[in-house]
């Protein structure tokens, strides 16, 4: 087949993939990551910025060569340099380790300043505690709840509690397997991604809940009738949506990285990296979640209901009798009125007849070894060959 007959059965939901009824195979995938994500988060833990961990920021003019020359000058002053980056094309951010000292603090600028022959005017400094590094934390965790608490009470209303925590689950994994990525591949936190995971849930909500919209309308009634069970119509809802989802997905990456290739990456607008960042990792994992864990996890959940329990071995035992009469319709040879089979795929019965089978009603039976031969003339009776 054709890709534009792929793509267009694709946009009719016809396309047949079957997500739910593997849903094993997802569930084992998720649980794999997961495990190497909270791994990585416990033993080597986060890249944290100077807004948590404190620290000090200089600002240091472009003009005086490149990020490595001022990353060595830095170090050869005697301090630790953490992370730095480009802002614009007119300076360089350098991220230190935490110093109180304020004499040592202007020594630094100064050596600094005599490497590249500017004035220690043109080096700026400023100093972050970690106590506004926490507050920033402390803020985000206290949204996070309020927001994971409004959501289940919406979807409840809504929907219902299974689908609630299906779709919560479904947030979760997004998260963790954010951080599991920030850890393993040790971007730096700052309080922008502490923002971009919030934003992120948004997003991933949005698709859970057009899903299961969809999973909704397809299974209403879905008791009443023993055509599908619940599993197959929530696959239905999801090929129906698959497109939606990943148009949807893309549409929201497009601006994202754009924000994050060319601002962040051609541009050098430094401060829009973390946030770009952590966008476009979170919102790639919601497309998948929403589309290979959000509904496998609600069917899974539904299929722990005895009444649909008892509808699917309805839907079963129906299919099974069907497929029994199938196979009995298919055995039964049609025959004419003289019993002569009919249709090529009687050939088979007829030739097993002519070998060997009963004879047919009004047929002529076949001539024995012997018969059918004319006798003598003298051998008949009262012929001439008889007479004596």
């Amino acid at each position: 087949m054709s890709a534009s007959g792929i793509a267009a059965r694709l946009y009719r939901g016809e396309a047949g993939i079957d997500i739910v009824g593997r849903r094993k195979l997802w569930f084992t995938v998720a649980g794999i990551a997961i495990v190497i994500a909270v791994a990585s988060m416990l033993l080597r833990g986060f890249t944290l910025g100077i807004e948590f961990e404190g620290g000090n920021q200089y600002n240091v003019p472009v003009k005086v060569g490149t990020m490595e020359q001022v990353e060595k000058a830095f170090t050869d002053a005697g301090v630790s340099v953490k992370t730095g980056q480009t802002i614009g094309d007119s300076q360089y951010v350098i991220k230190t380790e935490l110093i109180n000292d304020a004499d040592r603090q202007y020594k630094i600028k100064e050596s600094v300043a005599k490497q590249f022959g500017i004035d220690v005017s043109q080096i700026s400094d400023s100093a972050v505690s970690t106590s506004w590094g926490g507050q920033v934390t402390n803020k985000a965790a206290l949204s996070l709840v309020i927001f994971l608490f409004a959501v289940l009470v919406y979807l409840i209303v809504r929907f219902e509690w299974r689908m609630a925590a299906a779709a919560i689950a479904s947030l979760l994994l997004d998260l963790v397997l954010t951080g599991g990525v920030y850890s393993l591949v040790g971007f730096e936190v700052t309080p922008s991604t502490v923002i971009g995971f919030l934003t992120i849930l948004g997003f991933a909500l949005y698709d859970v809940v057009v899903v299961f919209d969809k999973v909704q309308e397809n299974t209403r009634g879905i008791t009443g009738s023993s055509t599908s069970t619940y599993a197959e119509a929530a696959n239905l809802a999801v090929n129906q949506t698959l497109m939606r989802s990943i148009n949807t997905g893309l549409v929201a990456l497009l601006p994202v990285g754009g924000l994050l290739f060319i601002g962040a990456g051609l541009l050098g607008a430094g401060t829009l990296k973390d946030l770009g960042l952590v966008l476009f990792i979170g919102m790639g994992l919601a497309v998948y979640s929403s589309i290979f864990f959000a509904t496998p996890v609600l069917a899974e959940f539904k299929s722990r209901e005895p009444r649909l329990q008892a509808h699917a071995n309805r839907v079963q035992a129906k299919r099974a009798s069907q497929a029994k009469e199938q196979a009995v319709k298919a055995s039964t040879v049609a025959r004419d009125s003289d019993g002569v089979p009919i249709g090529e795929s009687a050939k088979a019965a007829e030739r097993s007849e002519l070998a060997g089978a009963a004879p047919r009603p009004g047929a002529r039976p076949a001539a024995r070894p012997g018969q059918g031969k004319r006798p003598r003339a003298g051998g008949r009776p009262g012929g001439a060959g008889g007479r004596r």
